[in-house]
């Protein structure tokens, strides 16, 4: 079993006291953009995940390394425990959503700066790496009733597999073909 996030609200002031101009569902998306494209969590990775070297690498026991350190164990899991950090269902539709496409905004930053421009993707990994970028560009709606709320569920579940097979194209597979040989 994998570590649990801290909460949306630890991390929004973990950012604030850090100085960063980026909201917690993009900083969270862009981190595991990072691990899911085969980089290493180190101490600077904001510096490496935000591409800014100014940011201060995270304090021991903070609540970023938390966050650093339960996103890359959720993506390691066999169990599939791993979770998008994002406002809770009692949050409005347009500020749900809005966040999951932040994220997807972040992931791809992320993963874009460690697998390069040509990751080692499968078909089913290019197809749902084309779908993150759809959804990064979509526009969150006012309001919704009950089939957007569905939906809306829908999406997230298939951003946390999309993540999940990305990450196995890019930081799983290399690992257990290096180890094979």
């Amino acid at each position: 079993m994998s570590r649990s996030l801290p909460s949306l609200e630890e991390v929004r002031a973990a950012i604030g006291r850090a100085g960063m101009g980026v909201d917690a569902a993009e900083l969270h998306g862009g981190l595991c953009g990072w691990l899911a494209g085969g980089a290493a969590l180190a101490p600077d990775w904001p510096a490496q995940v935000m591409a800014d070297p100014a940011l201060p690498p995270v304090s021991g026991g903070g609540v970023l390394e938390q966050l650093g350190e339960a996103s890359a164990g959720q993506l390691e899991d066999r169990e599939f425990g791993f979770e998008l950090l994002l406002p809770g269902g009692e949050a409005p539709l347009l500020e749900r959503s809005g966040a999951l496409f932040d994220w997807c905004r972040g992931f791809l930053g992320g993963f874009g700066l460690a697998a390069g421009g040509e990751p080692p993707l499968s078909a089913e990994g290019r197809e749902a790496l084309a779908d993150l970028a759809r959804l990064a560009a979509a526009t969150p709606q006012e309001d919704g009733d009950q089939d957007d709320e569905d939906a809306l569920a829908e999406i997230e579940e298939f951003v946390r597999v999309a993540v999940l097979l990305l990450h196995g194209d890019c930081a799983l597979g290399p690992r257990h073909r290096k180890q094979l040989h």
